[in-house]
């Protein structure tokens, strides 16, 4: 086991820790207030070359490791958690499942250019009535000669008002529950597509967020992504990579909450002296400390084994459940470390605090998370081989392979 990470990632964890420093953290106390999503960050994210870290140079992106996208998440979340949303969506759950599952046409045509940060993508699975119980939703597409007809809504959804492409999941065959569902490419562009962004939000207020409407929207038969029937698996396979991008970002969370409560233990005194001589108060710092290690490495391994092309849905489920936990507490420690002082946005720990709900929440709730360990643990789940399986890295050339 090699703990160290690599010069290259070293390098791009002090590109985006810079890029973090300069451009996020002296106006994120503004857009946060403001609830305003500031576009121009992902135009600057994808001139850094950040909007496709892990996807292949053939397809528009960089190439490197899936580590190095768990880094760049960790640092993104130290600024903003709305901005390592954004990469999450994009790159996490839309990109990396036109890698997974696209065939070559649809890499060309919409992979490149998201990888390349150009266009813009998002992820639609979550609806009124489906959350976690995704088999529920009402979304539908129904064939026509060679297009679809595609009617619904999806609801929180990142980037909605902003995205290029969607990927959104409808039910082909109704009757058939889970076994029913497709996924298919829907462009802004197409005649049908609506969208409306969410205000008062608890947290992530920078981050765009909202609902999907489709009505009557015709989608080329080309714009499938894989077989009809087979939108459940992807699905599922699209939240490993999600889910592993949203436990990278708890780690910047907690990684956060500890650097503002060292500065504030440094800079409070009570009873004559700094506040992180208070054994309480250490006990505090001790335990964001050790959950940011123990969060990390989870974290990592659940990338070593993206990286080595094997199927990590049970070591990502852990690695998000335990990383979201521990940066809610992180956080609700650090309000606590702050005192009064932390119930107010002159500190940025109170936004900390607001954010660090929604991952708990969000693709898979720490409920459902709870009972995936029970039951790998007691052997009632096991994961089967799925048909296309995320590329093992490093790279090699993967045109055709999917098709």
């Amino acid at each position: 086991m090699n703990f160290e990470l690599t010069e290259e990632q070293k390098s791009v964890q002090k590109l985006v820790r810079k890029f973090v420093d300069k451009e996020i953290i002296p106006n994120i106390q503004e857009w946060d207030r403001a609830g305003y999503f500031e576009p121009s960050i992902l135009q600057k994210l994808a001139e850094l070359q950040l909007m496709g870290v892990c996807i292949p140079e053939e397809y528009g992106g960089v190439g490197m490791d899936y580590n190095t996208l768990a880094i760049v998440c960790e640092e993104l979340e130290r600024g903003d958690t709305a901005f390592r949303t954004a990469v999450s969506v994009h790159t996490g759950l839309n990109s990396m499942t036109l890698l997974q599952w696209g065939n070559e046409e649809q890499k060309q045509k919409y992979l490149v250019p998201q990888a390349q940060g150009i266009k813009i993508g998002a992820f639609g699975l979550t609806e009124p009535n489906a959350g976690s119980d995704v088999a529920a939703m009402n979304t539908t597409a129904i064939r026509k000669d060679d297009h679809y007809i595609l009617n619904g809504s999806k609801t929180w959804i990142s980037l909605c008002d902003v995205a290029d492409h969607f990927l959104i999941f409808a039910k082909t065959n109704p009757a058939a529950g889970s076994k029913g569902i497709s996924c298919f490419i829907v462009e802004r562009t197409f005649e049908g597509v609506a969208t409306k962004g969410f205000k008062g939000k608890l947290g992530i207020r920078a981050g765009n967020t909202g609902e999907v409407f489709l009505s009557e929207v015709k989608v080329p038969v080309a714009n499938r992504v894989g077989e009809e029937g087979e939108g459940f698996k992807m699905a599922m396979a699209a939240l490993d990579n999600g889910r592993f991008t949203v436990a990278a970002g708890a780690c910047g969370l907690i990684a956060a909450s500890l650097e503002a409560s060292l500065k504030y233990c440094h800079e409070r005194k009570t009873f004559g002296k700094a506040i992180g001589k208070h054994q309480l108060v250490q006990q505090m710092i001790a335990k964001m400390s050790a959950n940011l290690e123990i969060s990390r490495m989870l974290v990592y391994k659940a990338g070593y084994l993206k990286n080595k092309g094997v199927r990590n849905t049970r070591e990502t489920s852990l690695a998000k459940w335990i990383s979201c936990d521990a940066a809610f507490e992180a956080a609700n420690d650090a309000v606590q470390v702050h005192g009064a002082y932390g119930y107010s946005d002159e500190y940025p720990v109170e936004r900390f605090l607001r954010n660090a709900k929604a991952p708990v929440i969000y693709e898979g709730t720490r409920e459902i998370h709870t009972i995936m360990q029970g039951e790998y643990a007691l052997g009632y789940r096991e994961d089967k081989p799925l048909r296309q399986g995320l590329p093992a890295w490093p790279f090699e050339k993967v045109s055709l392979t999917n098709n």
